[in-house]
């Protein structure tokens, strides 16, 4: 379902006017920082996607000044249901900074678009397209809304045995659903014509031998109710997500973690604040150098904040971009080595599979998974959801997510003043993703073949991917709870941290639960505290 997207990405390398962590027009930190005006502040929070939501309300909890800095807009469920763009009608809200909108049909002209700070931003780098998330709720205003915890031996594969399985069981992964409180799809919205694909896929699992399960869902299933029903504008119940849901079924961010941040009195947030450099100033200090943004991409001013403690949550690739660059640039000279490695796309594959019952295929939110642990590739899950222009019957579009090594890394580029990300999208380890895919369609093909139906496998790629992870991995650019190395008052708190897999799930829960482990022991040992 996904090469959709690929057709853009020569109009996007040209047309996007600026990406994670640059804005249009930047200037020299080194020669310039001190130049601009500074404000100090006990903390800053760079990035308000789950790392950042999570630090920001932990910080404000315990009574320190915080300002958060984040490159999108607000982007507020209004009244009239409108707040964002759609999959079916796109304008500039859809995407970042671009001419395009970079969501569309595959094989059709690119849907041009007014330039403006939209939601969604597609970053074309070597090897593999990305997609970020911009706004006040990162990358929580688009995403689908799973809220996966992987399973011991998963994580543990990935970890190593530097995170504890059962003190992120026990403690950091109750303490998120505390607050997104994520549940699973009821059985009457499940039994709608909505989420027949969801039931199909139930079907097909348990007819090959894998498990089939409903996932927990960021959902608000009351609005998906009402949006049956006809109440609020039809959303989430059409597969619409990666530009938002104007219904409100999605629980953000700034609905739960920033909200409560806010309304502390501790937490500022500034909007359309694009950080483009940081510095180690005398003192044990830091100066974060940003552009302050209009709604087109406009530089109004350039700021600099000043803090001896600094939380980098910007997401993987900007606050790898951003560690990447100062350590080039010097202006963070003692990071280490593994600054801008060891990054992975959390195995992602999508796949399409027909001859299926009729499934409805554009219709509903993804709800259910069918994992493959014992996948003889690697282990593997299947997470159908809806394909908004699918029109044919008896399709499912699948995210597949597999345990790939993390063979990325980030490169500065001192002609364009620019950080690319080079994955190696032939390493055989790398191609093993899409090769435990293809045999877990191929299981659930051969079970589920009979005199009525013929399941075939249409397509499985890869190249693209949403979920975004590593660049500064604990245990080698930093420490096992975020600090980074070389640097007092320095940490990192997102995705960055993970070291190219959460274990065949979904990102977002184990970011957000190892923010919370991270911030829970920096505020107690680095005496973050008023």
């Amino acid at each position: 379902m996904i090469n959709r997207y690929i057709s853009r990405r020569r109009f996007l390398k040209a047309g996007t006017l600026a990406s994670v962590g640059f804005a249009v027009a930047s200037t020299d930190p080194l020669a310039s920082w001190a130049a601009h005006p500074r404000e100090c502040i006990d903390a800053i929070v760079i990035g308000s996607g789950f790392g950042g939501a999570v630090a920001a309300l932990r910080l404000a909890q315990v009574g320190v000044q915080t300002l958060l800095l984040e490159r999108g807009r607000r982007w507020t469920i209004t009244e009239a249901q409108n707040t964002f763009a759609t999959l079916r009608n796109p304008d500039g809200r859809s995407s970042w900074l671009s001419p395009f909108a970079v969501v569309s049909d595959p094989g059709s002209k690119p849907i041009p678009i007014d330039v403006y700070t939209g939601v969604l931003e597609l970053m074309v780098e070597n090897g593999i397209s990305v997609f970020a998330g911009a706004g006040v709720g990162g990358g929580s205003l688009v995403y689908n809304g799973a809220t996966y915890q992987p399973t011991r031996a998963n994580f543990d594969r990935v970890f190593q045995g530097a995170v504890s399985y059962d003190e992120m069981d026990k403690v950091y992964y109750p303490r998120v659903r505390s607050i997104l409180k994520p549940s699973t799809i009821p059985a009457d919205i499940l039994a709608t014509n909505y989420y027949r694909s969801g039931r199909v896929a139930l079907g097909l699992a348990a007819k090959a031998g894998l498990t089939g399960k409903l996932l927990e869902m960021n959902l608000d299933w009351d609005v998906i109710r009402q949006e049956i029903a006809g109440t609020r504008v039809a959303s989430g119940i059409i597969g619409e997500y990666w530009y938002g849901n104007n219904s409100g079924c999605k629980n953000s961010l700034d609905r739960n973690y920033l909200l409560q941040a806010e309304e502390s009195g501790f937490v500022e947030i500034l909007p359309l604040h694009v950080v483009t450099d940081i510095n180690e100033v005398p003192g044990n200090r830091y100066a974060v150098v940003c552009n302050q943004i209009d709604e087109g991409g406009n530089v109004l001013q350039t700021r600099t904040f000043i803090s001896s403690h600094v939380f980098l949550a910007a997401g993987s690739m900007g606050t790898s971009k951003l560690l990447v660059k100062a350590k080039a640039k010097g202006t963070l000279p003692k990071l280490n080595y593994a600054v801008g490695q060891f990054w992975g796309a959390d195995g992602d594959t999508f796949a399409l599979q027909g001859g299926l019952p009729p499934t409805n295929p554009s219709q509903g939110t993804p709800s259910v998974v069918i994992e493959d642990h014992a996948n003889p590739i690697v282990p593997t899950v299947l997470l159908p959801g809806p394909q908004w222009n699918e029109t044919r019957e008896g399709y499912i579009s699948y995210l597949d997510m597999a345990i790939v090594p993390a063979k990325g890394s980030f490169n500065y580029d001192y002609s364009t003043n620019r950080v690319q990300l080079t994955w190696p999208k032939n390493s055989p380890e790398v191609v093993q993703a899409r090769k435990a895919a293809l045999h877990t369609l191929q299981t659930l093909n051969q079970a589920n073949t009979s005199s009525a139906y013929q399941p075939k496998t249409v397509s499985v790629i890869d190249g693209v991917s949403g979920h975004l992870l590593g660049g500064a991995v604990l245990g080698k650019a930093c420490d096992l709870y975020g600090r980074v190395k070389g640097y007092k008052g320095l940490y990192v708190v997102d995705g960055a941290l993970i070291p190219g897999s959460t274990g065949a799930t979904n990102p977002s829960f184990t970011i957000a639960a190892l923010a919370e482990r991270c911030v829970e022991r920096l505020i107690a040992q680095d005496k973050i505290c008023k």
